[in-house]
């Protein structure tokens, strides 16, 4: 049963009003004291020419009390609404139970597909901790949007041409060894890199050097494009070892050089629909009618940019694909690049770009060493970061639980997961300030907080050991028991939220909600040592909880351990 949507329905008899408006005006009441659900009347003040408590309580007369409703109040300008708490308990969990780890998916998306660009880090350099957050907020993104049935589609759009392997062929030929690399693998290329701007800093031949190398990958020589494959081959492998622990995998690694061929016909386009000008020897569009500089898409030499290569590749993925939406998940610094070409491919005549191309811009993260720079050789490299995570929460559970079965495993879910969940748990524009104590945290706002009620939930089924499918939950009425079932039965629309805003942390905020109402519910209220029938539905309760956070933590990519 939809209580909002049978309440809106009411007010919308009584007052005449369209009933999905009226829904959508319906508010959930920051304290319970005030309602269940409660509708402003503001908005009706012009048109109906009373004051909004008046027009309230001129509703309210006109309501019926039905079976599901314990009463109707009016509070100043607002009409309150407080459900029959069995009948809602009854209700909301019978639908948990029933639908498992499906409940709060839908058919919203109809099938429909939803290209997700995300993670992109640049071959032969590390995957390093500036990676993370494009990762794991896309990551989410992809399995919410699957969850709400659209068809995500990720690509990691591989950084896998371009400068810097001029720079680092450049550098092999002068200092590399094929057995170091061999040994060494991304590592040692980093060295090369490092190297290279080192003295490229002293000697502005370097980079000319460099721009060489770019110049014969670019004309197909054997050579350089040997080098390239192999520093490429190199860095996939050490890339998929971070994904493989992440658990993530991607549908396309298509990247830039995958477009090397795309361009040209992109730009012979832009020229006949008369959207480059000349401008000092390159091509651009001009953007000042919209406020924005323009956006180049030739250099003087002819040379393409990342302009060219996004356009020809969206172009190309709408052809692939037919998306509804095209998400990009990169840094807030991004945006004006993003939003030239979004506008470029518009004016080009691809009326589909005003409301399908999206950037999902994010925040840094800041490190208390600064910030971090590949060239210095100054990053925190992804597996490493992995590693003392998984490690840190392996000494945890040594000191708290040394006779859990599995600790590897669960310290590697438990590491990993406060490392996602610490991520995703702010609005992801804004930075995040790095805190160890803060991240691995078994009692405060974290992934370990919320995997640890997962693991309560479980212990508490396991000790029962009984059926207790046929469970009364209208004995349910408590207040802790509420105020838990009340924050269950609203995850479907948390969801539905975190997709239309492109926001992960709305579900990770959630589950926290969930957690934090079920322990309240569990120190308050005895479970096991309940008469039966309060017994049955508590752990039916119980097991709803687990699930909700189960499927929370699994839509933001993270594992709930069933013990800890």
């Amino acid at each position: 049963m939809n209580f909002k949507y049978e309440i809106a329905k009411l007010i919308a008899t009584a007052a005449n009003l369209d009933e999905k408006e009226t829904e959508q005006a319906l508010e959930i009441p920051p304290e319970s004291e005030m309602g269940d659900f409660a509708f402003p009347c503001f908005r009706l003040a012009k048109e109906m020419r009373q004051a909004p408590p008046a027009i309230a309580e001129n509703i309210r007369k006109q309501i019926e009390t039905p079976d599901f409703l314990d009463r109707v109040v009016t509070k100043g300008p607002y009409l309150n609404f407080f459900v029959d708490r069995g009948y809602f308990a009854k209700a909301a969990l019978s639908v948990i139970a029933n639908k498992g780890d499906r409940f709060g998916s839908s058919n919203i998306g109809g099938g429909s597909c939803v290209v997700i660009d995300y993670s992109a880090p640049n071959v032969a350099k590390p995957f390093h901790i500036g990676h993370l957050r494009s990762t794991v907020i896309g990551h989410a993104l992809y399995n919410i949007f699957n969850f709400l049935g659209y068809k995500s589609f990720s690509i990691n759009y591989i950084g896998d041409w371009g400068t810097q392997f001029g720079k680092i062929i450049t550098a092999y030929e002068r200092w590399g060894c094929d057995d170091e690399i061999k040994q060494g693998g991304i590592t040692a290329l980093l060295k090369l890199y490092i190297k290279f701007h080192e003295e490229a800093d002293k000697d502005p031949a370097f980079d000319e050097e460099a721009r060489g190398w770019l110049v014969k990958m670019e004309q197909g020589d054997e050579y350089a494009l040997k080098l390239w494959k192999w520093f490429l081959d190199i860095s996939m492998e050490e890339y998929q070892k971070i994904y493989t622990r992440l658990d993530i995998s991607f549908d396309s690694y298509n990247g830039e050089s995958f477009y090397n061929d795309k361009m040209m016909p992109v730009v012979e386009e832009m020229k006949a629909k008369d959207v480059l000008v000349e401008s000092d020897g390159a091509m651009i569009v001009d953007l000042e009618a919209y406020k924005m500089p323009p956006c180049l898409i030739l250099r003087r030499d002819g040379g393409t940019l990342y302009p060219t290569r996004d356009i020809a590749s969206v172009l190309y993925r709408k052809n692939e694909y037919n998306f509804v939406k095209a998400i990009y998940v990169t840094g807030h610094e991004q945006m004006l690049h993003f939003a030239q070409w979004f506008k470029v491919v518009e004016l080009m005549g691809y009326e589909w770009a005003k409301d399908q191309l999206i950037h999902v811009p994010f925040g840094f993260i800041n490190f208390a060493q600064g910030k971090l720079s590949t060239r210095k050789g100054n990053v925190l490299l992804m597996e490493d970061f992995l590693n003392d995570a998984v490690a840190r929460i392996g000494e945890i559970i040594e000191k708290k639980n040394p006779d859990l079965a599995n600790k590897e495993k669960v310290a590697e879910q438990v590491g990993i997961g406060a490392v996602i969940f610490n991520d995703l748990y702010n609005n992801r524009i804004k930075d995040i300030e790095f805190s160890w104590e803060r991240m691995l945290n078994f009692d405060g706002e974290t992934g370990p907080y919320v995997q640890y009620t997962h693991a309560r939930c479980n212990s508490v089924l396991n000790k029962a050991n009984v059926d207790f499918s046929t469970a009364d939950a209208s004995k349910l009425t408590e207040d802790e028991e509420f105020e838990l079932i009340k924050v269950l039965y609203t995850f479907p629309e948390r969801i539905i939220e975190a997709a239309n805003k492109y926001e992960p942390f709305i579900v990770s905020r959630h589950i926290m909600q969930v957690a934090q109402a079920y322990n309240k519910f569990y120190h308050n209220n005895r479970i096991l040592q309940a008469e039966e029938d309060i017994k049955l539905a508590r752990l039916m309760l119980t097991k709803c909880t687990k699930d909700v956070i189960c499927t929370g933590l699994g839509l933001l990519g993270i594992k709930s351990p069933s013990e800890m």
